[in-house]
């Protein structure tokens, strides 16, 4: 065959394929999400084999493994006891509560670690909804947001680094930079979930946190978050969350969930010039774990090729269950 060119040329040898490869992966890509309760003990997640509920000690050392790892932030998610759980989520604000508790703890004993916080009721609320349900059923946005900006202050003043609201109101982005800034925290980040779709690849977290939407004194509970989460059928509107993020004070814009909105991360990668992150949620973390643990797939390849292939389609972060085994698997070569 006389061809001029032959793309094979370049896939020939490893080195080859190393010079010319056009993305790489690096524990600092990723922010490690680990579940944290008020527990003695770490307590397994049937949903998330090798994922744990962590004791605020057990907590400690996991970030110290990581950070050994080279991972360099975390995000804390809390498992709130049911009888601190109300309508109004008020636990949230609790500068006494698990989660402020955690951050001063972690800064006491890894103070280079960036702490990564998630903004939203769901946690604490007897509902299991990121805002207010009113009595007619309908979640509340210009009331929630209000509790939104008590939470994020809360978490700022515990020394968090990066807050992180994952709740979808309209207007929260603003809300929480003009709080933060009005309290001394101007120096806080934002790592917006400007795309979070209504997806049904949340159960294995929502079963870490005991957070579903749930039926609570006789009041219409709304089955799932359609009315403020993203429709998955929609990628422009992608495109408008992320203006109104940015405009509003955003840091870092994130697409969640990654692996099946790989294109919505590349669209935003197209329009902006903010970091995005992607988050690899609980769902496509068991359905690897679950696949590996029958032998069907090769778990670290399947791994490494997914995390890499959110850094192809743009994303500069991303957010994964996986992390430590990832970056220990990047060390190995």
């Amino acid at each position: 065959m006389e061809l001029t060119y032959r793309p094979r040329r370049l896939r020939r040898t490893p080195a080859l394929r190393a010079l010319v490869r056009e993305h790489h992966l690096s524990p600092s890509d990723f922010i490690y999400p680990l579940f944290v309760h008020e527990g003695a003990g770490n307590e397994p997640i049937g949903a998330m084999p090798g994922a744990c509920r962590w004791s605020l000690d057990g907590l400690v050392a996991e970030v110290g493994r990581a950070w050994e790892l080279g991972i360099r932030c975390v995000v804390l998610f809390p498992k709130v006891a049911d009888g601190l759980k109300t309508e109004d989520g008020a636990e949230c604000f609790n500068e006494h509560g698990l989660i402020p508790r955690a951050i001063r703890r972690l800064k006491e004993t890894h103070p280079d670690m960036t702490i990564m916080t998630d903004v939203a009721l769901d946690p604490y609320s007897c509902d299991g909804h990121d805002g207010i349900v009113s009595a007619e059923g309908v979640v509340l946005n210009d009331e929630t947001v209000e509790l939104l900006c008590r939470q994020a202050v809360a978490q700022a003043r515990a020394g968090a680094d990066l807050v992180g609201p994952s709740d979808m109101m309209d207007g929260r982005v603003g809300a929480i930079r003009e709080a933060l800034d009005g309290e001394g925290f101007e120096h806080v980040g934002i790592i917006s979930y400007t795309a979070k779709y209504a997806s049904a690849y949340y159960g294995p977290f929502r079963e870490a946190l005991d957070s579903a939407p749930r039926a609570s004194g006789g009041k219409p509970i709304p089955k799932d978050k359609s009315t403020y989460q993203m429709d998955p059928a929609n990628g422009r509107e992608a495109l408008i969350e992320a203006e109104l993020d940015e405009g509003e004070g955003a840091d870092i814009l994130m697409v969640k969930p990654g692996l099946a909105y790989l294109d919505v991360i590349y669209r935003l990668r197209q329009e902006s010039e903010q970091p995005i992150a992607a988050y690899n949620v609980s769902g496509e973390y068991a359905m690897v774990k679950a696949a590996a643990e029958r032998g069907w797939i090769d778990e670290r390849a399947v791994v490494l090729e997914t995390l890499l292939c959110f850094k192809r389609a743009g994303a500069d972060l991303i957010l994964t269950y996986h992390a430590c085994d990832a970056a220990a698997w990047l060390r190995q070569g």
